[in-house]
């Protein structure tokens, strides 16, 4: 079965907190064309990875059939709180615990009432998938695992879904360049805290949209060091190894800042 959707989207919750502001209208829009897109491919389950979910030890998999709570978000709490109701595919989560051992990762099962769900998460999962009819699996962000081996475990995670026979979308979620600006600003004129990191950003999504994955993969340490990107594009690895670097293009739905950093909602073309 085929990997049927691939996307890059923000894990910041800074546009669905507000999302009349200005510089962050954007990025809703480039959002809803998202999960417009994503529906009419029907994928039997999302495939999840998020920069924000840190994991320190072995792989961790969320496997409990339904998490739901209120999140207040380290950073931007004074916004508002991130409602989440999430369906998880507990076969495949399970599936893909045990499968990590196939690329010599330790992993295991989250399975607990009141666990911590990650901002990135709620946020990718309430705009893409709101009512949360499309069941998940979501994988963790290990510290100690290079973009190599993060693709790796995407690849394992798409091979799970192929022996479950089940269509999959995939989704990293996270933001591009990372610096933010450390002083309070008027949020209705944010802008990307450099020309610099404009510029950055600006390449790496147009290679995206070219679809030169060779090009990609060559400029991606490079823009990940410059731009001090966020948890080093591990997001973008995750989607990369699904897709095996292979797709023709890509759209960018969305770009623009959140607080300084950059964020960009992409769609990737088979």
């Amino acid at each position: 079965m085929p990997v049927v959707g691939a996307y890059l989207v923000p894990g910041t919750p800074l546009p669905y907190l507000v999302q009349d502001n200005p510089p962050w209208t954007s990025l809703v829009a480039g959002y809803q064309k998202a999960a417009k897109s994503l529906a009419e491919k029907k994928p039997d389950v999302l495939l999840v990875y998020s920069t924000q979910w840190i994991a320190v030890l072995d792989e961790l998999w969320q496997t409990r059939r339904r998490v739901q709570g209120l999140h207040v978000d380290e950073n931007w709490y004074e916004y508002g709180d991130l409602p989440f109701d999430l369906r998880i595919d507990t076969k495949m989560a399970k599936a893909c615990v045990k499968g990590c051992a196939s690329v010599g990762v330790k992993a295991k099962e989250v399975d607990y009432d009141g666990f911590p769900i990650d901002t990135g998460t709620i946020v990718a999962a309430n705009f893409l998938n709101p009512d949360g009819k499309i069941p998940m699996v979501i994988a963790a962000n290990n510290l100690y695992h290079d973009p190599g081996l993060t693709e790796k475990l995407a690849q394992m995670a798409v091979k799970t879904a192929n022996g479950q026979k089940k269509r999959v979308a995939v989704v990293g979620v996270g933001g591009l360049s990372g610096t933010i600006f450390r002083k309070e600003i008027n949020i209705a004129k944010d802008k990307i805290a450099s020309e610099s990191d404009d510029k950055a950003n600006k390449k790496l999504l147009g290679l995206m949209r070219r679809g030169d994955g060779a090009g990609l993969k060559k400029y991606l340490p490079d823009y990940a060091g410059a731009a001090r990107a966020d948890m080093g594009m591990k997001h973008l690895s995750w989607v990369m190894g699904a897709l095996r670097w292979r797709f023709s293009g890509a759209k960018v739905h969305a770009y623009g800042p959140t607080y300084g950093s950059g964020a960009a909602v992409v769609e990737f073309n088979k």
